[in-house]
Parts: C-alpha cells; structure tokens; sequence
C-alpha cells in the first residue's frame, strides 16, 4: 500500500503541475529523514544513533527517489508502477541466482503468472510509453531492488532506514543547487511530497526492511509486483476510471502467480 501510495502521489502532483520533480524529490527524502528521525528520538527517549544506516544504501535509494520522480513526468501510474517493479523483480531474482541460488520450476512458474498479469494489465495504455521514462523508471527500479537486497537481515529496520535517508541530505542539497532553476512550489505539492515523504517511504521502507527478514529473496521479489495493482486501483479511486475485466483477471494473475511462489518455497522447505 505505501509503495503503491507513492506512485499514486507522485503522479498527481506532477500531473497536475503542483510541484517540480526535483522539489518533490527534496521534500519527500528530507520529510522521511525528520519523521524518521523523530520516532527514534521518542522511543529512544531523547537518545538517537546518528552513524546508523550506510552510504551505499542511501546512494541506491537517492537514485531510485530522483529517477522515480522525473519518470513520472511522461508517465502514468500504471504503466510507471509496471516498469519500476519488473525491473525491481528482474534486479533482486538474478542476483538471487548470482549467488547461487538456484529456482525451483514452481518459482518460475509463479514469477511468469505474476508478471504475465501486469502485462495484461497495461497492455491497452503500455504500447508506447515514453522511452525517457522507460529508462529513468528502469534506472529506478534497479536501484530500488538493490536498496532491498541491503536491507535483508537488518537487526533494526526503524534505524537503519531513518540512518539512510539522513545521509541522503547533502545529495539532496546539491541536487537542489542543481535544479534552482526550474522550482515550481504550491501548497498542494508540497502537502503531497511531505506525505509521501514521511508516511509511505520513511514509515512504509522501515516496515518493508521489517518485512524482509521473514522473507526469502524471491518472495521479496514477486510480492512487490502486487504494487502496480494497487496504484491502478489507486487511479481508478482518484481519475474516477472503471474497474475492467482486465483488471480483474490480471489481478488473479498476479495474486495467484505469488501463491504459487509461496507454495513452492514451502514444499523446498519441507523436503
């Protein structure tokens, strides 16, 4: 819900031009910095760990938060949301491999139905979209998937994550330096980043990490691609747009691709 509430967020502020991409960006990494930052100073009454988090981690999860942003200009929440988690799902499975770990003919079968019902789903919209976007959403996503892979086995994801997003600042500030120029600002726009910022990136990344540990990598994988789905219903609520039979059987597809996925790492378990 946060990651698909992100998508859904950022496209409307930038449709309707109540921000600029990079200002977005800014305001959204510096919100879930300070939120962050605040839920650990409360639940460690008064005391915070200032060196958490790593600098790897942040660059991944700066270039997925800009590239995100500035894709979203030529494209729509679906088709957007399609890219960004295929190429997350592509980036985590093979490095999955990489090291050895081999899929099972169920994990295949299930990583096909999954991503052969986001394809029926976008078919209609996805023929051609921007191929700018394409390769920024691409960008994004590969670097999402490697800010995934850094959170597996994190010990405090609450910490860690708010330690990422504090050394994202200085990049923030330059990006900004960089960008004065093109700065379009209204109330709304920031309302929108601030959300996003603070409730489904800061809040919605600190559970993901908590999530992950009681994952394996390829279920981390294929359940993400449960996102897209939502931030289309999330454009059906917002644009007042029909629920079709499309959405529908892509839906099932996707939800029964990652069924199958869990199941087959249960019967791995359980030989």
């Amino acid at each position: 819900m946060a990651f698909a509430g992100n998508s859904v967020l950022c496209r409307y502020a930038l449709k309707d031009e109540m921000i600029d991409a990079s200002s977005f960006t800014a305001i959204r990494l510096i919100s879930g910095a300070v939120f962050l930052s605040l839920l650990l100073i409360i639940k460690g009454r008064g005391q915070f760990e200032w060196r958490a988090g790593n600098w790897s981690s942040s660059l991944f999860l700066f270039i997925y938060t800009v590239a995100f942003s500035f894709a979203y200009i030529n494209l729509d929440t679906g088709v957007g949301a399609l890219i960004l988690f295929g190429f997350v799902q592509v980036t985590m499975v093979f490095n999955n491999i990489a090291k050895g770990n081999k899929l099972r003919i169920m994990e295949w079968l299930g990583l096909l139905v999954a991503f052969s019902g986001l394809v029926l789903l976008l078919l209609p919209s996805a023929s051609a979209p921007s191929l700018f976007g394409f390769i920024l959403m691409a960008i994004s996503g590969v670097a999402w998937g490697f800010y995934t892979l850094a959170g597996k086995g994190a010990v405090s994801p609450t910490l860690l994550t708010g330690g990422n997003f504090l050394r994202t600042v200085p990049l923030v500030i330059l990006m900004v330096l960089f960008n004065l120029e093109s700065v379009s600002i209204s109330h709304e726009g920031v309302l929108l980043a601030v959300v996003s910022g603070a409730i489904t990136s800061g809040l919605g990344y600190a559970v993901w990490y908590a999530a992950i540990n009681g994952l394996n990598i390829t279920q981390a994988a294929v359940l993400q691609l449960t996102v897209p789905i939502i931030a289309t219903f999330g454009g059906v609520l917002f644009s007042n747009e029909l629920i079709s039979i499309q959405l529908l059987t892509s839906s099932l597809l996707v939800l029964g691709g990652i069924l199958i996925v869990i199941l087959g790492n249960r019967s791995k378990a359980n030989e």
